[in-house]
């Protein structure tokens, strides 16, 4: 390339919705440091992960495919080895690969053409994650995760420590300690540094000082009330039956508390964004390295009576999605629907000019550079989305096409929102006669997308295969998958080459 390539630093939130972010119009949240990266970056207002499920929406953007296409159905599900990820194809360019913090990767890759971790992941690697086969949770012991409740939202509130406070405590140190690494090494070698935090993933606790920033009373109660039951359109009633929300009602204050504790964990990890932003500046690193903001889905936290993920709705499926270089892009924001399958042939063109034609794999998303340099974007196109997992009898489908929304399942009536008329989704055009042909049409283009009746029984052989392996595998000595970060403090601080060091420091004082 005959411009210079350009550091790639991606952050990314567990749980981290657009539609609670200021960026994206919430005016109760107190986040700062994302706002400043929103008004001076490039901030996709209309982007949507392509499944609300940690595992397999982490697959699809770092592959560019869709997650059934590699066989990535659940949390429990392995990413083949032999798909490259956007880390594979930016060392091909030139480029240091980092990852910090979780990455849900099952099996024994746990690199995935990163070629460091710098922490440990926060969930297991075998496949104990995996839904049973042929029936629910219940019906199998322990070793399973239990049903999904609402115990996170009834005993939600402000905290001294917890796993995920500890975890992106080490993330952000790992992180900030790798920026100035490499800013010390003044190579003229790229890297990307991928940086996954696990907040705000419930529980939903946060310590006392973030708390302590939002009073009670300011925290609004969801903008779209709990839907009685019997008025939940079938799809609905299936997932908020399966989260336990029929068998605990919730009442205001309860409500009002776990979203005030969700705030509070977002206005962290703002914090923490802000520090790894300091960093680059201190290194003297902002102005030509490409940041970019995301997360793997969002949260319905209450609204329509819904929580956490698996919903096919606005708050579930819209993502942050922000791209921010001083050096190389204007300020912006662009409305086209876009999803997270982009981010893949996004980076490989900024890191080597390449298109998607020239990558080793066919992938599902397209390049978003015009839309960063304003050369005109690309051209309008559906977005896809799906869910494989378990809370549902079948598989759901989404298809967005301009201002609609379909969402499609073989055991429910379809759904058909306005998204430009109806941003809230209250209103199903679906069986409107006066919308039949943007269903058929809609429908037609989902069914060529998709196999929805064949899916199933791969899905259900997927399960029945990992489930016999990870029988298997507690019999006699378990096979280690998990990754072992290597800490050596020999390799890290002792000065056993006298030289080399001589000459970190000094540049160290020159700055």
């Amino acid at each position: 390339m005959a411009e210079k390539q350009p550091n790639i630093v991606v952050i990314m939130a567990d749980f981290l919705g657009a539609l609670a972010l200021p960026m994206y119009g919430n005016t109760t949240v107190s986040a700062p440091n994302l706002k400043r990266l929103g008004e001076a970056g490039v901030v996709f207002e209309n982007a949507y992960c392509n499944v609300p499920l940690c595992g397999p929406s982490r697959a699809s953007f770092l592959t560019g495919l869709l997650p059934s296409k590699v066989g990535v159905y659940d949390n429990g599900s392995e990413l083949p080895a032999s798909i490259p990820t956007f880390a594979h194809y930016l060392r091909l360019a030139g480029y240091r690969t980092f990852l910090t913090g979780k990455m849900h990767f099952t099996g024994p890759d746990q690199l995935h053409g990163f070629e460091e971790r710098l922490t440990t992941d926060v969930v297991p690697s075998d496949f104990g994650w995996s839904p049973p086969p042929g029936g629910a949770h219940a019906e199998l012991d322990d070793a399973y995760p239990p049903y999904p409740n609402l115990d996170a939202v009834i005993d939600a509130g402000p905290c001294v420590r917890a796993l995920g406070i500890t975890y992106d405590d080490e993330v952000t140190f790992t992180s900030i300690n790798k920026i100035h690494e490499m800013a010390r090494q003044e190579s003229e070698q790229p890297f990307l540094l991928t940086i996954s935090f696990i907040q705000p993933h419930p529980p939903y606790a946060s310590p006392k000082e973030y708390w302590d920033r939002y009073s009670e009373a300011d925290i609004p109660l969801p903008s779209t009330p709990p839907i009685p039951i019997d008025e939940y359109d079938p799809l609905s009633r299936e997932f908020f039956e399966y989260s336990g929300a029929s068998r605990a009602p919730l009442t205001d204050d309860q409500v009002r508390r776990a979203r005030h504790a969700y705030y509070a964990m977002v206005s962290h990890i703002d914090d923490r964004i802000g520090q790894i932003q300091g960093a680059l500046e201190a290194a003297q690193l902002d102005q030509d390295t490409v940041v970019v903001v995301m997360a793997d889905h969002g949260n319905m936290l209450g609204e329509r009576g819904l929580w956490g993920l698996r919903a096919p709705f606005e708050w579930d499926m819209r993502v942050p999605f922000v791209f921010h270089c001083p050096g190389k892009f204007a300020a912006s924001r662009v409305a086209a629907p876009v999803s997270l399958l982009d981010l893949l042939p996004t980076l490989v063109e900024l890191a080597s000019d390449a298109n998607a034609d020239q990558l080793a794999n066919p992938v599902d998303g397209v390049s978003l550079v015009n839309h960063l340099t304003a050369q005109g974007g690309t051209a309008e196109r559906d977005v896809l989305a799906e869910y494989c997992s378990e809370g549902f009898k079948l598989p759901w489908f989404i298809l967005r096409r301009g201002r609609y929304k379909l969402i499609h399942c073989e055991t429910t009536p379809p759904l058909l929102f306005d998204l430009e008329n109806d941003p809230q989704e209250l209103v199903d055009l679906a069986a409107d006669p006066a919308h039949a042909s943007t269903v058929k049409e809609l429908r037609g283009e989902l069914l060529t997308q998709w196999d929805v009746t064949g899916l199933p029984e791969q899905i259900a052989e997927s399960r029945q295969r990992r489930a016999t392996i990870f029988e298997a595998n507690k019999c006699g000595l378990a096979p280690v998958w998990d990754y072992a970060v290597d800490n050596d403090p020999l390799r890290v601080h002792q000065r056993n080459y006298r030289e080399a060091w001589q000459k970190t420091e000094e540049r160290a004082l020159l700055r």
